[in-house]
């Protein structure tokens, strides 16, 4: 679960909601581990976290438009003990994050955002300007702003695969920059053939779940798109 999802829920909503639904690994957005968190909180959070019963695998996404801001995220994630940093590094900054990547031996799965994000809109505009940096630094496809892009996600995903550390799995009401989060298995994504892609290729990472509708009561939304990823796994 990204837990972007509970935007407006506190940590302790958070988590049970997340364990409401069955899941077990999170990445946490900052408003429920903030990044200027001190070493002390963020151990206590990862404490809870842990005591809950879950997996706090991820951060992000993060942001990364400093020297500084690249180092504090990486200090963040292992204080966290997080193995991955969903993030968003300036294009300059590139380099610094691959250093911190592999000093630290934790992934940077840089995020596409779509047609509007002048950064890393696609997946291909990732891989783009990672294919030659360490294998510590890749991609986290975000299949909603991929369809977005009118780039189908599972082709995407199979051709950029070798650089594919995270997924962000949701549906999209049209495959077009004014395209909305709906849930899973009611817009124009065709989930089964992503995840068939993912099987097919061995994909071990994780697949989070962002729904982004219903910002206030995102639980009935959220259930039902696992419902149907689910669902289609059990048929695949």
């Amino acid at each position: 679960m990204a837990s972007y999802t509970f935007r407006a829920f506190g940590l302790d909503e958070t988590l049970a909601m997340i364990k409401r639904l069955g899941l077990r690994k999170i990445t946490f957005k900052s408003m429920h581990l903030p990044l200027e968190s001190t070493p002390d909180e963020i151990r206590a959070v990862r404490a809870k976290v842990k005591e809950e019963g879950l997996d706090l695998y991820a951060g992000g996404v993060i942001y990364m438009r400093t020297e500084g801001e690249v180092k504090q995220a990486f200090e963040y994630a292992e204080t966290a003990g997080m193995k991955i940093i969903v993030g968003v590094p300036n294009h300059e900054l590139l380099g610094l994050a691959e250093k911190c990547a592999r000093e630290y031996d934790i992934r940077l799965a840089i995020h596409n955002h779509g047609p509007t994000d002048k950064l890393y809109p696609t997946p291909e505009s990732v891989v783009e300007k990672v294919r030659n940096l360490d294998k510590h630094v890749g991609l986290c496809i975000d299949i909603g702003h991929t369809i977005r892009c009118g780039i189908d996600p599972a082709d995407s995903a199979d051709r950029l695969f070798e650089r594919l550390l995270d997924v962000h799995i949701k549906d999209m009401t049209a495959a077009a920059v004014e395209g909305g989060p709906i849930e899973i298995g009611r817009g124009v994504i065709d989930i089964p053939k992503f995840l068939r892609t993912l099987i097919k290729r061995n994909y071990a990472g994780v697949v989070s779940l962002e729904y982004e509708k219903d910002e206030k009561d995102p639980l009935p939304g959220a259930a039902e798109s696992i419902g149907y990823v689910r669902g289609v796994l059990a048929g695949l």
